[in-house]
């Protein structure tokens, strides 16, 4: 299971940033997980839990954010979303894409007291 590694990178992150005198707990954290990342959503619940206990953000809530995937249709010149990373582009019907996003995970912000 991946997503405890994950987790673990975000707590680090996470510990970093909220390691300073004016900051009791995190409350919240928003995490954007793009379609293509191939995180089980499930999975990252459960090692939230586990991996944030002990830490300033014990207890917070995370909201995962989802991101469509993305790609750049060589036919018709436009960046549209696709569902699938080998779909054609809805748009046109083409099949030369070059994928431009729905792979990343990144934190976009977190609340703190």
């Amino acid at each position: 299971m991946h997503e405890m590694s994950l987790c673990e990178g975000i707590r680090r992150v996470v510990d970093q940033a909220a390691d300073r005198p004016d900051v009791a707990r995190v409350t919240r954290v928003r995490l954007e997980i793009g379609k293509f990342a191939g995180v089980e959503k499930h999975a990252l619940s459960f090692a939230w839990e586990v991996v944030m206990r002990g830490s300033k953000a014990e207890g917070a809530t995370l909201d995962m954010i989802d991101l469509p995937g993305k790609a750049l249709c060589y036919d018709c010149m436009k960046e549209v979303e696709i569902e699938e990373r080998l779909s054609p582009c809805p748009d046109c019907g083409g099949g030369k894409l070059l994928p431009q996003g729905g792979d990343e995970m990144q934190i976009k912000d977190m609340e703190v007291v």
